[in-house]
């Protein structure tokens, strides 16, 4: 059995109307895998950069290139830099397409990067946390984005996986070390989890080292296998990681959404496993199956948690089959085989 037999209908026709040019090229791209320089992909390419959301985003950039204001770019929530860049990564974006995005990216890496390697909400190494890390070196990276100062942050984003060469938050003398505040220890220990490994963000920091483009060092093997062992320590269908009130598992696991943000859902574990190496693990099977239960009778997903009215494009309205969700879906299923 391959991973399209598990689908209930085709949804490519839906996913391939030339009217709706941002979709159809990510579904060239990433399900139906047309090389980068087949002509028609190109073509896709460019429309999805001048006629979608990619556009309407880009619209929105200052030209010195920040969102809303200048600096870190963390708020507001979620229009600011970081979810922009993000989301720009997610729609497909790349920075050879748009010179603005090459000052976007630039424009990133002198304000909220760090010298230590940590992306940082506030201007200096304290204000760190995983999701942060994660999102901000996934989409970079994703972008095309070849400036050294990334490697920095790979580096720090692996380390800090495994603690390898960081001290903890009491070694205020210490070169390089965790802090009280945010990323405060090993296997993805957060502040705002209570101290406790935060599951949201690990997926972050997975998918990012996951997709890396550099070769797998030593290091990142470690962090990758030491970061699988905990996403995989309980049931990803289940996802009773630990919670820093101790109660249940937030019910925001199970509702998949457009774009994604600090929240993560049960596909972007199982994409961020799937890019860790692990896809055929067998503690993944409950999790693909849960997926592939919430498709509809045409092989498409629907949007379940949104930003409506929150950043600069809307994504279609909760609950109905939604592109975007399929997407994520499909690309999901095709990671995993």
């Amino acid at each position: 059995m391959t991973w399209s037999d598990r689908l209930k209908g085709d949804a490519l026709p839906w996913l391939l109307d030339e009217e709706d040019p941002g979709p159809r090229y990510l579904a060239m791209r990433d399900v139906l895998g047309h090389p980068e320089d087949a002509p028609e992909l190109r073509r896709a390419r460019k429309a999805a950069h001048t006629r979608g959301p990619i556009a309407a985003v880009l619209a929105a950039m200052d030209p010195a290139g920040y969102w809303e204001s200048p600096g870190p770019g963390y708020n507001p929530k979620y229009r600011s830099s970081v979810w922009s860049l993000v989301l720009l990564a997610q729609l497909g974006a790349r920075l050879e397409d748009d010179r603005r995005l090459v000052t976007a990216a630039t424009y990133a890496l002198n304000h909220a990067l760090a010298p230590g390697g940590q992306f940082t909400a506030s201007g200096a190494p304290s204000g760190t946390v995983d999701c942060l890390q994660g999102n901000l070196l996934w989409a970079l990276a994703e972008m095309g984005c070849s400036d050294d100062r990334l490697q920095a942050a790979a580096e720090w984003a692996a380390r800090s996986v495994t603690g390898e060469g960081i001290a903890a938050a009491q070694g205020r003398t210490a070169a390089v070390r965790y802090y009280a505040g945010g990323k405060c220890g090993p296997t993805f220990a957060c502040s705002a989890n209570n101290k406790l490994p935060c599951a949201w963000g690990g997926v972050k920091v997975m998918l990012a080292l996951g997709r890396w483009p550099a070769p797998r060092t030593p290091l990142y093997k470690r962090a990758l296998a030491h970061g699988a062992q905990f996403l995989l320590g309980t049931d990803p269908a289940e996802a009773r990681y630990p919670t820093g009130s101790g109660g249940p598992p937030s019910r925001n696991w199970w509702k998949f959404g457009f774009p994604v943000f600090y929240v993560t859902d049960l596909l972007q574990n199982a994409e961020a496993l799937a890019a860790a190496g692990v896809a055929r693990d067998p503690r993944l099977a409950r999790a693909i199956d849960l997926i592939c239960e919430k498709q509809d009778a045409h092989g498409r997903w629907s949007l379940e948690y949104d930003y409506t009215g929150k950043t600069w494009v809307d994504f279609g309205r909760k609950n109905d089959p939604n592109k975007w969700v399929t997407l994520r879906a499909l690309r999901t299923l095709k990671a995993v085989g």
